[in-house]
């Protein structure tokens, strides 16, 4: 069994994703593919998401500013510029959903203004600040005005989720998932520019949904809500396993909130965020793991029952960077346990041991449902960031327990 917890270990590990990707990623007309499969073919090459976008500037910023090769500057730059271009949509100052690409033309394109998106925008520009690949300030503060002024409600101190290309149309839908990508968002711009407006922006966000908003849904975070921030119970009803907007209780997302809870733990300590992240992860890990199979589900219903009974990628990903921040911070074994667990589910059956990176999903039994490893959105943003996670905060004691 490989050592987990070990640093050389993980950064082997983070090389090999990036080794996957390393030759067929990018699209010598500009930007990057999207849409590989298991031996790294790309089965299309038309479509472009703005999520894929982002994060593979996340990668490549990270990449570079971690010593994994020089290359990843331009390869970031370049990102970004592809994202200005071909994003951005003009006029509105906010950056399109995805669109479809015929040679270098743009064939269709769906403009929506989604905050989820936004968020990343923003996410991608502080860690190309951080990696000292651009002045961000601007660009950051830009995006921020926009969500600002089109989707922040202050009477509920939350986002709304969309808006039509031309910002006029507000759609009802509420949900938690753009919200807690926007405050991952703040955090990555409060610590690239140290402006304070960020970080106060993240802890309200996440007193709002790990606080106020779960304490209707009996102590976790549910996804949906209505305009008025009332539990939606029935939306996506039918659709336990939809991409964005999955029907239950997702424990990939009680475990990266009681992550970025621990994270904001650490910039502005607050024992809140520690109570609050302890029991996240705790209920996630009491309703979410399959012990007949192992591995962590996608989603549960109320009453206990599996909604989407299959394993992926990122929800094991976020859960066994959580279970390290918390062993670190409270020394407790339970956690270092989980995080091994974890770990060990995902090197049996989801890390592809013959051609590199992690497969995006398998069945409840750890069986292959497809051969579409990285289809737009996965780019494996979320195995890359968790690792990294995991190497900044190894033997890093900073509570003790009295």
């Amino acid at each position: 069994m490989p050592a987990f917890h070990n640093a050389d270990f993980l950064t082997g590990h983070t090389a090999k994703i990036l080794a996957f990707y390393e030759p067929i990623a990018r699209d010598p007309k500009g930007g990057f593919f999207h849409n590989f499969s298991d031996d790294g073919r790309v089965y299309d090459a038309a479509n472009r998401h703005l999520v894929s976008s982002t994060r593979f500037v996340f990668n490549y910023a990270q990449a570079y500013r971690r010593g994994y090769g020089d290359h990843y500057a331009d390869w970031a730059k370049e990102g970004l510029n592809y994202i200005e271009s071909h994003h951005r949509v003009a006029g509105f100052g906010h950056y399109g959903w995805m669109h479809t690409k015929d040679g270098d033309q743009v064939k269709l394109r769906d403009d929506r203004a989604m905050a989820y998106g936004q968020a990343f925008v923003i996410l991608a520009y502080a860690h190309a600040h951080m990696a000292g690949l651009v002045n961000a300030h601007e660009t950051i503060a830009q995006v921020h005005q926009l969500l600002e002024t089109e989707f922040y409600q202050p009477e509920h101190n939350a986002y709304a989720d969309e808006r039509s290309a031309d910002l006029s149309l507000l759609d009802p839908y509420r949900g938690q998932n753009a919200n807690m990508h926007l405050c991952e968002a703040y955090i990555a711009a409060y610590q690239a520019t140290n402006s304070p407006i960020y970080l106060q922006r993240a802890e309200s966000l996440a007193k709002r949904f790990a606080g106020d908003l779960a304490a209707q849904a009996g102590g976790l975070i549910w996804e949906h809500y209505d305009s008025q921030w009332s539990l939606d119970l029935n939306y996506n009803i039918d659709k336990p396993g939809d991409l964005f907007k999955p029907w239950g209780f997702q424990p990939g997302h009680q475990t990266e909130w009681a992550k970025l809870l621990l994270e904001l733990h650490r910039l502005a300590p607050n024992p809140w965020y520690l109570e609050r992240a302890e029991a996240l992860f705790n209920r996630a890990m009491e309703k979410g793991w399959d012990s007949q199979y192992g591995g962590l589900v996608y989603g549960f219903a109320p009453d206990g029952r599996f909604a989407d009974a299959n394993k992926y990628f990122w929800v094991q990903a976020e859960s066994f960077a959580a279970a390290n921040r918390l062993y670190q911070l409270t020394g407790k074994e339970p956690y270092l346990d989980w995080y091994t667990r974890i770990w060990q589910f995902s090197w049996d059956y989801l890390i592809d041991h013959e051609y590199g990176a992690w497969y995006r999903v398998v069945g409840q039994d750890g069986r292959k449902l497809s051969d579409q490893k990285s289809p737009m959105g996965k780019v494996d943003y979320h195995t890359l960031g968790a690792c990294w996670d995991v190497l900044d905060h190894l033997n890093e004691r900073s509570v003790t327990l009295s």
